[in-house]
């Protein structure tokens, strides 16, 4: 039978497994680590619960089964559904003969072919088919073209300076050599050794 105490871990597992709560082989498993845990003298005295397993239960979806709605019952049976003959016999279909039957399924079959190949190619176009403009780009764009104008002007009128300065910067050598001046002059131009 065993002590006291196994026969209240015992009891335990039964209600558990009972109740759905944990399966058995989980609760044999935490006895086993209790069983190690207990020969370890460190570890004597502490709490164990940092060592055991905590194994929650996973709640497992069950497929519910749908209820169908009962019908008022009727002693009679439903009407009874008409044959392909019949429905061939009110349509006109039976009396033609088997060309124009073979003719007509086969100009069917072109009407179908032609919508599918018009709503396939009509969705391929519809890749080529640029963006519509809104009416906030348009005026943007009127910003944009005054914004151009005004950024060549500047443009132009920095390029008519840094002329001016080239042109002051080319100055003969001839004219400082020969003009009688002490000092030397101020800005004195290497010359590149490229050949």
């Amino acid at each position: 039978m065993g002590s006291f105490k196994g026969l209240k871990q015992v009891r335990r597992i039964v209600e558990d497994c009972i109740e759905n709560k944990m399966h058995p082989v989980y609760h044999i498993k935490i006895l086993m680590m209790k069983k190690e845990l207990e020969k370890d003298p460190a570890l004597k005295d502490e709490n164990w619960d940092r060592f055991l397993p905590n194994f929650k239960k996973k709640n497992v979806q069950t497929k519910k089964v749908k209820s169908k709605e009962k019908k008022p019952y009727t002693p009679f049976p439903p009407p009874q559904q008409p044959s392909k003959i019949d429905q061939e016999l009110e349509s006109g279909e039976y009396f033609l003969s088997e060309k124009k039957k073979f003719a007509k399924k086969w100009q069917e079959k072109q009407e179908k072919q032609a919508e599918k190949t018009a709503e396939n190619k009509r969705k391929r176009e519809e890749a080529f088919v640029p963006p519509k403009e809104t009416a906030k780009q348009d005026s943007n764009d009127s910003d944009n073209k005054e914004d151009v104008t005004a950024l060549a002007k500047s443009l132009k009128q920095k390029a008519k300076e840094f002329g001016k300065k080239k042109s002051l910067q080319n100055i003969n050598a001839e004219e400082y050599i020969s003009a009688p001046t002490a000092e030397p002059p101020s800005k004195k131009k290497k010359k590149s050794k490229h050949t």
